[in-house]
């Protein structure tokens, strides 16, 4: 099987991750990829911001270490973005952002449901003791929405991330998906298969088969990304990953350069 790109790595710049970008691309080439790209955490406007993202001046040390994995690793592509956390008031920060280095992509996720709780922190798991989890997931599909329909990104991050811990809603959450993926849509954002799920409490993939049936439906593109932490998470999942797409009906999947979307058989 031809693998897709895996367009979701992150590198040690984060402060949670491990294996340098050549050490991923290296990985890359032994599992027979031939395109992976690198998505670290942007840096937030503060850099005090939170304790798991690079710094905003550690922007350049990152595009040379991705250069430097293209230059030793010649025969993969190798490409070169960010994933930026979306919260309402930040799109001038994110828009600087996307002009300071030629990206390839950038991702568009949703951590924080409010300016201090990131969902998938498991360092702040016991806030969801507080919450109703069906308001949780209405606040999250808010800001996700939010930022489809912003423009500001290419692809959308492992969309249904509060089943991470396990915590599912009651009821049925159609709607929100609904919302989510009109948006996206509209400014042609993808949604990524993002087989991170597979190794949480969950146990899913993100998103789930209900949400990528109706994202096939209504002509929302994908892309895949392991969401990988060291290199020998880089391409977990993918078999599982490229299946439950074609099961639901995707016969192509994107590929990026310089922000421009290309089709590719799947």
């Amino acid at each position: 099987m031809q693998l897709p790109p895996d367009y979701h790595l992150h590198t040690p710049l984060c402060r949670h991750a491990q294996g340098e970008p050549v050490d991923y691309a290296r990985r890359a080439a032994e599992l027979g990829f031939s395109e992976i790209g690198f998505s670290d955490h942007a840096p937030m406007a503060r850099d005090d911001f939170d304790d798991w993202r690079m710094l905003h001046s550690q922007l350049g040390e990152y595009v040379e270490k991705v250069r430097q994995a293209q230059r030793e690793v010649p025969q993969l592509t190798i490409r070169l973005a960010l994933e930026v956390d979306y919260l309402p008031g930040q799109e001038a920060w994110i828009q600087q952002l996307a002009t300071e280095h030629a990206w390839d992509y950038l991702i568009g996720s949703v951590h924080y449901v409010t300016e201090d709780w990131a969902i998938d922190n498991p360092h702040q798991l016991a806030r969801w003791q507080d919450h109703e989890i069906s308001d949780v997931w209405c606040a999250y599909f808010d800001r996700l929405t939010q930022a489809a329909a912003s423009g500001l990104f290419n692809i959308i991050g492992h969309a249904d991330l509060p089943k991470k811990f396990g915590h599912r809603p009651a009821q049925d959450c159609t709607p929100l998906y609904r919302r989510l993926l009109a948006a996206a849509k509209s400014q042609a954002c993808a949604i990524e298969l993002n087989t991170a799920g597979l190794r949480k409490d969950c146990r899913e993939i993100y998103p789930s088969r209900e949400l990528l049936a109706l994202a096939q439906a209504a002509g929302v593109p994908i892309t895949f990304g392991s969401d990988a932490h060291r290199p020998e998470e880089l391409g977990a999942g993918f078999a599982a990953a490229v299946q439950l797409a074609r099961d639901v009906g995707y016969r192509q999947s994107l590929r990026f350069v310089g922000r421009t979307a290309q089709q590719q058989p799947l």
